[in-house]
């Protein structure tokens, strides 16, 4: 029974109602997308719809879902990292030497693997901020110097480690999901904590939003952006763990592209490549649009080229999708709601 003092819940303003919803229909709509892509295939391949491709998918994607979750942060912010995928080379690199020639066990040889990464990304961020160098430029270096450090360090040749590092890719049990991507979702969720509700997700928005008003309020930007930076790091270090356990082995060559499939998955989810906007559980959808793309297309017999170009046109298609929306300042709500009330557009007077 209710009593008479009992009052309904406030509801929620306009500004954040919008927000939600505009939330929910993007979430919906990268939902509609995975759907879309599942039917084309499922009725182009008989092979795609089973658990098996399911598994196969969700076991390849953690490297990449880690070193998207830490470009979701350095977009977040209004930076880009093009270092990433030669960071996860190189600490790839140091936990199969760590392994193989110094014979350290896997977690001593992980720590010095994610150290690694960490010290990267701490030196992208020491520099981006101290000299005030775009972080195109300097993680542009970074890229070569870490890359050139994995070959240095591996003397340019594989390193096979075998059963020792195995076990983080193999499938669980009664599952058929690795111990790799339940980690990786883990981080997901982690990340969207942070990024939602922590003051340290909260100065990540502002600083993307306006760094400016930001220092005027009082607040010191610069330690969250290198920590932004440095996180990114040790995202690209866990995943070089993945990536090494998956294969078995330390690439020097690993990692090669990877930074453009991680800022596409970002972009993908929503992330504004302005700054300000972003979401990591949507940027986890974002790599599995990618993955289910790649797959897919290698299921039916499509060519490296060809598949090279559909994953540009996704990758084009949704950084202009953000350029629109931020140069129209709507979302996709009040884009409706105009269309449907037929108001004028007032970006364009």
């Amino acid at each position: 029974m209710v009593s008479e003092n009992s009052q309904p819940p406030a509801p929620l303003p306009d500004a954040e109602r919008r927000r939600w919803i505009t939330g929910m229909l993007e979430y919906i709509g990268m939902l509609l997308v995975i759907g879309v892509l599942v039917l084309i295939f499922s009725s182009l391949s008989e092979r795609f719809f089973n658990v098996r491709t399911a598994t196969t998918i969700a076991n390849q994607i953690p490297d990449l879902t880690l070193v998207a979750v830490g470009m979701t942060f350095v977009l977040v912010i209004g930076g880009i990292d093009l270092s990433v995928g030669s960071v996860l080379a190189l600490s790839a690199a140091v936990l199969g030497v760590a392994m193989v020639d110094w014979q350290w066990p896997l977690w001593a040889a992980a720590l010095a693997c994610l150290l690694a990464g960490v010290l990267c990304g701490l030196a992208n961020g020491l520099v981006i901020v101290g000299a005030g160098i775009p972080s195109f430029i300097v993680t542009l270096g970074m890229l070569e110097i870490a890359r050139g450090g994995g070959y240095l360090v591996t003397h340019s040749q594989t390193k096979y480690i075998g059963a020792a590092v195995e076990p983080l890719a193999m499938p669980l049990p009664g599952f058929g999901i690795s111990t790799a991507f339940v980690i990786a979702v883990i981080v997901v969720l982690i990340g969207q904590f942070v990024l939602n509700q922590m003051v340290f997700g909260r100065y990540c928005v502002a600083i993307g939003a306006n760094e400016q008003a930001v220092k005027m309020s009082g607040i010191d930007s610069r330690p969250t952006r290198i920590i932004v930076f440095a996180l990114s790091g040790f995202c690209a270090a866990l995943g070089g763990v993945f990536h090494t356990a998956r294969l078995a082995s330390a690439d020097p060559n690993a990692g090669v592209g990877l930074e453009l499939a991680a800022i596409a998955a970002v972009v993908i989810g929503g992330t504004s490549l302005m700054g300000g906007r972003g979401s990591v559980t949507r940027t986890f959808l974002g790599v599995l649009i990618i993955a289910i793309l790649q797959t897919g297309l290698a299921q039916v017999g499509a060519t490296e080229p060809f598949k090279r170009l559909i994953t540009g046109a996704v990758i084009v298609l949704a950084v202009v999708f953000d350029a629109w929306r931020h140069h129209l300042e709507i979302n996709p709500w009040v884009y409706v709601r105009r269309m449907l009330r037929r108001e004028p557009n007032s970006a364009n007077g």
